[in-house]
């Protein structure tokens, strides 16, 4: 974080990230001293409602984020800076987006969590466009031109009012991760009741293990003694708002609907009490450690992975086996996971995974057959992803090997 004092003082020439967050009602004009360096402008958390037409001066600038401002429009500016690629302008008040603000070389939009009712059709004629995240908004319809964007990655377009399954997006070549519960559309009438529900009152919270975008996770210990449970338990609870992802209680039906399997962390029971939906899972083994490492600004959609981290081809081959496992287990249940990553899976030493968060996912046996096979094969296409980006770190002497070529074959097909 940086201060507007810094700024002003000249301390920062020759910056490339400006993070400023300092209740700012107007942008500071200073910040365009920094026009020859500057690449990421990071203004979120402030006042702003606008922003100057001299920000075309920032030459350089490829990445602007403005969440939690006062933004009514998506500033029209935006389109005039030659290198912006990611745009994010998360929890605003945006409800209009014209042509006109949309850059030439946009690869990553973030508008979640906005008062957004239509989208130009200029966004489908941003032909580098990769991910684009449009939850929590008040769209009725997409631009039919989004079949164009052939190199369309992640979509996020739960918690809206869409009516019509967007079948422009269904046929897009690299189309992998999508979520799109919460919308008329995708409305389900089934209520799963695979874990019995208990009072929040049975429990007591302790340290937190983990949060994501839809909640935190905490370990947990019983207040009674629990016959019908293990002792050991995790507690995941929800956040009440809508998050990059959908709507909490999607979450938890998506994650009910799915049930048991040996890959997946175990759900035990839920609470679903006024201002407390949680779900109780089994607690995860503390050898158990993260496999990848959530996306970065340069790989997008792509997981990254521990500075020094290589596996076995021996290792490899048994975590996809377990992946298609559960693949197919999520599929016999018509669910789409919609964030299939090695940053939301779990592995020990001998190559066991958990896999869980289920934020992206979306039941979709109200689809018709055609739609819901090109579900499965959009994510099918994430896990050709998975197995491609382990066989990135997969240890220098396995890489001829006939199970590494295998896999490969398996990722090209």
């Amino acid at each position: 974080m940086h201060t507007l004092s810094q700024l002003k003082s000249g301390e920062l020439a020759g910056i490339q990230h400006l993070k400023l967050s300092e209740n700012l009602t107007s942008f500071p004009l200073e910040i365009l001293s920094l026009a020859e360096s500057l690449e990421i402008l990071d203004l979120s958390n402030n006042q702003l409602a606008s922003l100057p037409e001299e920000l075309a001066q920032l030459k350089n600038l490829k990445i602007i984020f403005a969440s939690n401002n006062h933004f009514e429009m998506l500033p029209e500016v935006l389109g005039q800076c030659a290198n912006l690629e990611m745009v994010g302008f998360k929890s605003n008040k945006i409800n209009q987006v014209s042509e006109n603000s949309l850059p030439p070389k946009l690869r990553w939009l973030i508008l979640t969590d906005n008062h957004i009712e239509a989208l130009p059709d200029a966004l489908g004629e941003r032909p580098r466009l990769q991910k684009l995240a449009l939850a929590g908004n008040r769209l009725t319809h997409l631009p039919q031109t989004l079949a164009q964007s052939t190199n369309l990655e992640l979509v996020r377009i739960s918690a809206n009012q869409l009516v019509e399954c967007p079948d422009q997006l269904l046929g897009l070549p690299k189309l992998a991760w999508v979520a799109f519960s919460g919308n008329p559309f995708s409305q389900s009438d089934v209520k799963v009741q695979s874990v019995p529900e208990i009072q929040s009152s049975s429990f007591r919270l302790q340290q937190v293990l983990g949060q994501g975008a839809s909640g935190v996770i905490s370990k947990a210990v019983w207040n009674t003694d629990q016959v019908s449970f293990p002792d050991d338990i995790a507690v995941k609870v929800f956040k009440g708002e809508v998050t990059s992802d959908g709507y909490p209680e999607d979450e938890l039906q998506a994650c009910l609907k799915v049930g048991n399997h040996p890959n997946l962390v175990q759900s035990l029971a839920q609470v679903n009490e006024e201002g407390c939906l949680a779900l109780i899972m089994n607690l995860i083994p503390s050898h158990y450690s993260n496999l990848g490492l959530p996306p970065c600004f340069q790989s997008c959609t792509r997981d990254n992975f521990a500075q020094g981290l290589a596996l076995s081809i021996e290792q490899i081959d048994k975590i996809v086996l377990q992946m298609e496992g559960v693949f197919a287990h999520l599929h016999s249940k018509q669910v789409c996971h919609g964030d299939l990553y090695a940053h939301n899976t779990l592995f020990d030493e001998q190559a066991n995974i958990i896999f869980g968060d289920f934020g992206a996912a979306t039941m979709y046996h109200m689809l018709t057959k055609k739609q819901q096979e090109q579900i499965k094969q959009i994510e099918l296409r994430a896990l050709h992803h998975f197995i491609d980006d382990l066989l990135s770190i997969c240890t220098e002497e396995d890489q001829n090997s006939s199970k590494f070529n295998l896999l490969k074959q398996k990722v090209i097909h």
